[in-house]
């Protein structure tokens, strides 16, 4: 496994947000996070890179205990991406490049500005380059900073409902590229998303949150209509388009 993660609890104060999380994740895995809201996706997020600190459990990356890691280790680990994105007045090539920094002390080096070239074309914005970021559209933006967790080239990326911003044309075109570039590179996602359908379609697992503790986990068969109507409080249909489940509310 690339993600071990075990027993953690996290609390704001004394309101328990996450409780007992244990789940594993492997190599080349892109697995969805799934839950109404509040029930504590993006607070795993943050608990597994440590922008929050557990109050209790381990999270392991290839058996490294991520408490003992340098923050420089971490960036070159694990790359986050989160909802909101930040205007800044810098090129979106600036701000892709910034995803290169754990990897150069002074200056780039000639592999650092081929990486984010890559980055920029993967994600099909390589058009933006020289484009001041703080003059684009949330869309634009949210995929300036896909481009940067690429370039930054972690072991695991964590995203924080990246599609939320996104037109249905660059929703499908940005969920088969993260696919695409988590199975042949060999990394691993995890993606907190709302839309059931879309992480059926794309995801290899699924992590079901209800009220801060797992609910279901495992593959495309925890997706019922019962287990739906549990934490989703809501009735659908479960049904088979062209090899693919589409969950279909019905209330």
């Amino acid at each position: 496994m690339i993600l071990d993660i075990n027993d953690i609890t996290f609390s704001y104060k004394s309101r328990a947000v996450i409780e007992e999380i244990s789940f594993s994740v492997r190599e080349g895995e892109l697995v969805a996070i799934l839950g109404r809201n509040g029930a504590g996706k993006t607070t795993l997020l943050k608990c597994l890179n440590r922008i929050l600190t557990p109050k209790t459990g381990t999270v392991l990356v290839e058996g490294l205990d991520t408490r003992t890691m340098r923050p420089l280790q971490m960036a070159r680990t694990i790359g986050w991406v989160p909802q909101q994105a930040e205007a800044v007045m810098m090129t979106v090539y600036d701000v892709v490049l910034l995803g290169r920094k754990p990897h150069f002390i002074w200056s780039p080096a000639n592999e650092d500005h081929q990486m984010v070239e890559q980055a920029l074309t993967t994600v099909g914005i390589e058009h933006l380059a020289l484009r001041s970021a703080d003059e684009l559209s949330g869309g634009e933006l949210q995929l300036v900073q896909i481009a940067r967790a690429l370039a930054q080239d972690p072991r695991i990326i964590l995203f924080d409902e990246p599609t939320s911003s996104l037109d249905i044309h660059n929703e499908l075109r940005l969920m088969q590229t993260i696919r695409t570039v988590i199975h042949q590179s060999k990394r691993s996602a995890l993606i907190a998303v709302h839309d059931l359908n879309l992480a059926l379609r794309f995801s290899d697992a699924f992590l079901l949150l209800k009220e801060g503790r797992i609910f279901a986990a495992g593959g495309r068969e925890i997706i019922t209509e019962a287990t739906i109507r549990e934490v989703y409080d809501i009735e659908v249909r479960v049904i088979e388009v062209e090899g693919s489940p589409l969950v279909i509310p019905v209330q």
